[in-house]
């Protein structure tokens, strides 16, 4: 598949999401992370994703509660010219206790927090930094994009953008010159009214849970499959695709019924998504976790197969009607 848009930046069609390579955090005893995890395992994944040539990586000041940028500091020694480096800030957590503590959007809090990220990183700059607190009222949000604007003329960031799913939110931002795009939840068992937003606005549309959280990869049948530092094992209220850690019912009915299409061509599960994605607009770039090589390269194959055809796509949409 050729490159798509990303503000000024060509870049691969789909990046690697690196929420799960953080390994465990909590907000008091619930989970937030994908369960235990091995740093050199990751770092050899984010190593076979860019041999795979994805020069997207998309992370969080949160995840792991620092973790996942410090393992992506050390994968990206020497290599930091390779790719196109993303983060998020907006909650606090405590790296010891790898405790959620709050949140905070202050602009005294994002300096601090952009600094704290850039050390993590270990580079001098953060290509894109993500405003990661999805519905942070709107009326607030013009400060942000001030400090934003501010740290992106500082060189501290280049670009940046919301985490959000909601286009009243995102209008704010849409204003500001540096805004390059938005993240939002996007798949194929999922809408999402952010897509006609970056379409008609022309901007970069990052699409976070492609795989629906691991749903579509068909394989996590049984709770007793995921770790009890999971999140999906506990399947907190907000979490739509998993109940007491197995797959919502009536969305794994919808998944069997679009499987057959998915899967054409010889595709797996995972890559007729992330092709479904590619299919349904020009400016989807989905970001598939990960946290083995085996992962990320089954995402990668994807791209050799490109998106699915216009009239599988609309099969499936009128299937998920």
């Amino acid at each position: 598949m050729q490159t798509r848009k990303l503000g000024d930046w060509q870049v691969s069609p789909m990046g690697m999401g690196c929420w799960a390579i953080g390994g465990p955090f909590w907000a008091g005893d619930d989970p937030l992370g994908w369960g235990e995890v091995d740093d050199a395992v990751s770092i050899r994944a984010i190593h076979a994703g860019l041999e795979a040539r994805i020069n997207f990586l998309d992370t969080a000041d949160l995840y792991g509660a620092g973790h996942s940028e410090r393992v992506i500091g050390k994968a990206l020694e020497g290599r930091r010219d390779q790719v196109i480096l993303a983060s998020k800030f907006g909650f606090t957590f405590d790296e010891e206790s790898k405790q959620c503590t709050g949140q905070d959007a202050s602009p005294e809090y994002i300096r601090q927090a952009v600094e704290s990220s850039l050390k993590r990183l270990r580079t001098d700059h953060i290509d894109i930094l993500w405003f990661h607190l999805n519905d942070y009222p709107e009326d607030q949000a013009d400060e942000v994009a001030v400090t934003l604007e501010a740290l992106s003329r500082a060189g501290k960031i280049r670009k940046y953008g919301w985490s959000t799913d909601f286009p009243d939110r995102a209008t704010v931002f849409s204003k500001y010159p540096n805004c390059i795009g938005y993240q939002f939840e996007f798949n194929v068992l999922t809408p999402s009214p952010m897509l006609g937003f970056c379409e008609q606005n022309k901007m970069a549309g990052v699409v976070r849970g492609p795989l629906a959280m691991g749903l579509l990869s068909g394989k996590y049948t049984d709770a007793n499959q995921l770790s009890p530092s999971d999140i999906r094992r506990i399947s907190p209220d907000w979490m739509r695709y998993f109940r007491n850690g197995t797959p919502a019912p009536e969305l794994l009915e919808k998944f069997t019924a679009i499987r057959e299409i998915l899967t054409s061509q010889g595709r797996s599960t995972v890559q007729g998504a992330l092709a479904w994605l590619w299919g349904k607009s020009d400016i989807t770039i989905p970001i598939p976790g990960f946290r083995t090589p085996e992962q990320i390269l089954e995402s990668a194959e994807a791209m050799s197969f490109g998106p699915l055809d216009p009239d599988q796509t609309h099969e499936v949409d009128q299937l998920m009607k």
